[in-house]
């Protein structure tokens, strides 16, 4: 046989794993300095505009003009 499962303990177990990896991720994100933030922002933009500067524009969705 199978089991018996409380229901109200296995859906606190759950609520507090999700709000554990939510604590993870803000820590994460909030968690850093201003020039960290700076620094990260600035690599993104940098990314971007590389990506941006090798797109080749045509007037076909295959990129034949």
């Amino acid at each position: 046989m199978s089991e018996i499962v409380n229901l109200r303990r296995a859906r606190k177990a759950k609520a507090r794993s999700d709000k554990e990896q939510m604590a993870a991720q803000n820590r994460a994100l909030f968690g850093q300095s201003k020039a960290d933030r700076v620094r990260r922002d600035n690599e993104r933009q940098r990314a971007e505009l590389a990506l941006d500067g090798a797109r080749r524009d045509g007037n076909e969705p295959d990129g034949r003009s």
